[in-house]
């Protein structure tokens, strides 16, 4: 997923009139401006020949590009290096003079939507987006989704699904799984969702009339509902795990499966794993996180041992390690102290769960 970061944006233009917009943007958002030789100033970079070869160069070095040029230009200088909406820069075109700013591609995903109405409050200009649900004034799924770094089953096909049925009037439900996360008292972030469109529902017991429910939940199952479910599930579980040297990958992830399992927690839900920083280079955790795809975060002894004097002391660990425990700490740290679950033991594996969201 292609979010728009500040310091990875890039600019193109062709003309004296792009270079002055180039400038004045330039000063607003950090970003690389590319321009001819001829019309290079101080701060600039020269196109690596035409600017087709350097936006094909760069295409996916930043995670958003902006042309200062025609959308006919920009169309063609991209077709032959768009992939999906999931993995391309956002674009954004800009007129010479500044009139109006168009989000070109990747538009909810990539973030040149927003990137777009930045753009245009900066400079006066006038903002163009054309996605379905934003000038229907709606909220799109993938944008949800995003707000909370949340994914499903078939992501891609659901939320074109979903998106499609609120765009054609469908009435589309939204239900916040409090539950899920009831044993650490905390609450979906449902005041900063954009949720325009859908029906909030309050009781699965009582439903409105509905063509679909959007269930937000970490919970490995759904509810038993007389409409099609499709369940949203935030990305905020975190694994602290400590092993045994070059215990077997496929022993790791079979223990985690089994701890999210014990604790009906999807495993869409996992954010990341993390360990000491002596298991950098373990095999079985590195696996495990590319298996996951997700990050592997590690910590170094210094920074674990505040969090560490919470929990019991095994003198095996301490004397290999030079804290007490792994696992607990590690987990007590990505999740701020929002841990789930007991701790599991076993296979000379220890895993903690926590939530960050």
């Amino acid at each position: 997923m292609n979010i728009v970061k500040p310091e990875s944006v890039a600019l193109f233009c062709l003309t004296p009139g792009g270079v002055q917009l180039a400038k004045r943007l330039s000063g607003l958002i950090p970003m690389t401006c590319f321009t001819s030789q001829s019309l290079l100033e101080p701060g600039f970079t020269a196109f690596h020949g035409t600017l087709s070869h350097t936006v094909a160069e760069v295409f996916n070095d930043y995670s958003a590009l902006i042309f200062v040029c025609a959308t006919g230009l920009t169309v063609r200088v991209i077709a032959p290096l768009i992939k999906d909406k999931f993995s391309d820069p956002a674009v954004v075109v800009i007129d010479d003079c500044g009139h109006h700013a168009i989000s070109l591609l990747s538009g909810h995903m990539g973030g040149a939507n927003a990137l777009t109405g930045y753009i245009a409050g900066l400079i006066g200009a006038t903002p163009v987006v054309t996605t379905a649900t934003d000038v229907n004034q709606l909220a799109a799924v993938d944008i949800l989704a995003q707000q909370l770094n949340a994914t499903m089953t078939d992501f891609r096909q659901t939320v074109k699904k979903l998106n499609q049925l609120l765009v054609c009037g469908g009435r589309v439900g939204l239900y916040w799984d409090q539950t899920s996360l009831a044993s650490i008292k905390m609450r979906w972030p449902e005041e900063y969702c954009d949720t325009r469109g859908l029906v909030l529902v309050a009781d699965l017991d009582d439903l409105p009339e509905l063509d679909a429910l959007l269930y937000v939940s970490l919970r490995d199952s759904v509810p038993e509902v007389p409409v099609p479910v499709y369940k949203l599930v935030p990305r905020c579980v975190v694994a602290g795990i400590g092993c045994k040297r070059d215990t077997p990958p496929s022993t790791v992830a079979n223990l985690l499966s089994r701890q999210l399992a014990g604790l009906h927690i999807d495993p869409l839900a996992l954010r990341a794993i993390g360990s000491v920083a002596i298991k950098r280079d373990e095999p079985a955790l590195r696996h495990l996180a590319n298996q996951c795809c997700v990050p592997f975060e590690i910590f170094s002894v210094a920074a674990l041992a505040p969090a560490a004097a919470r929990f019991p002391v095994s003198e095996f660990v301490k004397r290999i390690v030079g804290i007490g425990s792994v696992s607990q700490p590690v987990a007590w740290l990505m999740s701020n102290g929002r841990l789930v679950g007991d701790t599991l033991r076993t296979q000379g594996v220890t895993i903690t769960l926590g939530v960050s969201c």
